[in-house]
């Protein structure tokens, strides 16, 4: 789950419905400037699917231990410090499962998908608070990711230069993706540097104007202004007694759409 605070409650995101967003992205990425690397198939695929995973937690939510839901939030963005404020073998247990929900119809887009779930735990996540089984944990977590890969990867052609610019693709269209969910309120780059078609590479940067629109510079899109949406639930309420009424008033929210805009 993503989470907004909003006065008198909470605006909620699920992680299938947030990766759907990322495809989004993902799909319009193609202009005179930019291309989405190939397989273009299989790399949408796994940006749109990267957290299928989530599915069976995001509808049946939890708290924290503080009575708020537990779930992302813009205070983590680009950081994921918190391990999304959840249990840490609950939290390794669905990113164990995010690579195999494609794996068995679309082994290059599970690769990618491990490949994505690797960098969070390794290069964007810290693990100074682990206790030592914890630590034991992940590393062990890990080797079986990259075991993985290797498994996958002798079903498929797989050239480490495009396995590597997917990779960094789905990154992108992922941390967009959060941003616009979260509601980012200050100006960030996307995840790596990205070839133009001439062969320099830019980072991205991402600008909120307000009101869920939002400035890419420079712009990769088939369009000169994207207009999607997500769906979204409005909670009421800042924080909740118990699992019982939590689950009872997300169950009862309302499902309204962020409407949001990319500009140049």
């Amino acid at each position: 789950m993503i989470r907004i605070q909003e006065p008198g409650g909470w605006t909620l995101v699920t992680h299938r419905d947030h990766a759907r967003l990322a495809g989004r992205f993902a799909t319009h990425w193609n202009n005179h400037d930019f291309a989405a690397p190939e397989p273009r198939g299989e790399v949408l695929t796994a940006v749109a699917r990267h957290d299928d995973a989530w599915e069976v937690r995001d509808c049946a939510p939890c708290l924290t231990d503080r009575g708020l839901p537990s779930a992302f939030s813009r205070e983590l963005a680009g950081t994921y410090s918190a391990f999304e404020e959840m249990d840490f073998e609950d939290y390794l247990a669905v990113r164990g499962r995010a690579a195999e929900t494609v794996a068995s119809d679309n082994p290059y887009a599970a690769i990618l998908i491990s490949m994505h779930t690797v960098n969070l735990l390794t290069e964007r996540t810290d693990i100074s608070a682990l206790t030592r089984a914890q630590s034991d944990l992940l590393r062990g977590f890990i080797e079986n990711q990259e075991r993985r890969q290797r498994e996958l990867g002798a079903q498929v052609d797989t050239d480490p230069e495009k396995l590597r610019r997917g990779f960094e693709f789905l990154q992108a269209c992922d941390s967009l993706s959060l941003m616009v969910c979260a509601r980012q309120t200050k100006t960030a780059h996307l995840r790596h540097s990205h070839p133009r078609r001439d062969g320099s590479t830019v980072r991205f940067e991402c600008a909120p104007l307000g009101c869920d629109a939002y400035r890419l510079t420079p712009f990769p899109f088939d369009k000169d202004v994207l207009t999607t949406e997500v769906p979204a639930r409005r909670v009421a309420g800042d924080a909740f007694p118990d699992q019982e009424a939590f689950r009872s008033a997300f169950a009862a929210a309302p499902i309204e759409p962020l409407m949001v805009k990319i500009v140049r």
